[in-house]
């Protein structure tokens, strides 16, 4: 009788971690997250500690405590990050990347987690025009980062003669500073951070080009989809996506 008793009492204790576990507990897998290092604020390394930071990572660690994993972050590369995300060399990339139905074809993606406006950014003391028309119109040179909604949305503005592909945002931003190319076109978010270290140097025009959903990508049939979602909309409920978007899309100053 007794030893029942003690059988019952372990299968409720059990019972109980469970729960409070929630069925979507990875019980501690290391996943890899993709990250750029090169998209402040979302992700890039502090020239101080040398250590990663950014948006990508302090989400990255949260979802991973509520959902029983361990973020282990490898640097990648733009745009090659998603065809490897899709061969499964990273479980997942984060890198401010948005939702296309053409990614689609190559990666599984999360729940938007939040929404962008790309604009065009320009040197500060720009005053040869004052809005995107002005700019199209103009016999002006765009730059952008290859592989991105961003070289997209800039042929389907100025057609592709009149802009400059780099590799990596921060190689576009650096070429509008020294007068290589007159505007960048970057989303509003990465546009402050960017703004944030070259505080002086940069500003954003007003006009807003056309909004991006970003979500997280993974491969195809991914285990990770499903609570990474439900650990996404709890964030959300509970207002620590808020507390992340505050600390790194407004608060961050680079």
């Amino acid at each position: 009788m007794k030893k029942a008793v003690l059988l019952l009492i372990v299968a409720m204790a059990v019972a109980l971690v469970a729960t409070a576990c929630g069925s979507d507990d990875l019980g501690g897998k290391v996943v890899t997250v993709g990250v750029e290092n090169a998209y402040p604020p979302f992700n890039f390394v502090n020239e101080t500690t040398g250590e990663g930071e950014g948006f990508d990572y302090d989400v990255w660690r949260e979802i991973c405590s509520r959902i029983g994993c361990e973020a282990e972050f490898a640097e990648a590369g733009w745009p090659a990050v998603i065809e490897e995300t899709g061969q499964g060399v990273y479980d997942v990339a984060a890198d401010g990347i948005s939702i296309t139905e053409e990614r689609k074809a190559v990666v599984a993606y999360s729940d938007a987690y939040m929404s962008v406006i790309q604009r065009y950014m320009v040197r500060a003391d720009e005053t040869r025009f004052t809005t995107a028309a002005e700019f199209d119109a103009g016999d002006y040179r765009l730059g952008t980062q290859v592989g991105t909604t961003n070289y997209e949305l800039g042929v389907d503005r100025i057609g592709d003669g009149r802009i400059d592909a780099y590799d990596q945002f921060g190689v576009a931003v650096q070429a509008l500073i020294t007068g290589d190319v007159d505007a960048v076109i970057i989303d509003d978010t990465a546009g402050q951070g960017y703004i944030g270290v070259n505080a002086d140097q940069t500003k954003l025009l007003a006009d807003e080009l056309q909004s991006d959903p970003l979500g997280f990508i993974y491969p195809q049939d991914s285990e990770l989809i499903d609570p990474v979602n439900k650990a996404l909309e709890d964030m959300r409920a509970d207002g620590t996506l808020d507390a992340l978007f505050q600390k790194w899309f407004v608060d961050f100053s680079g």
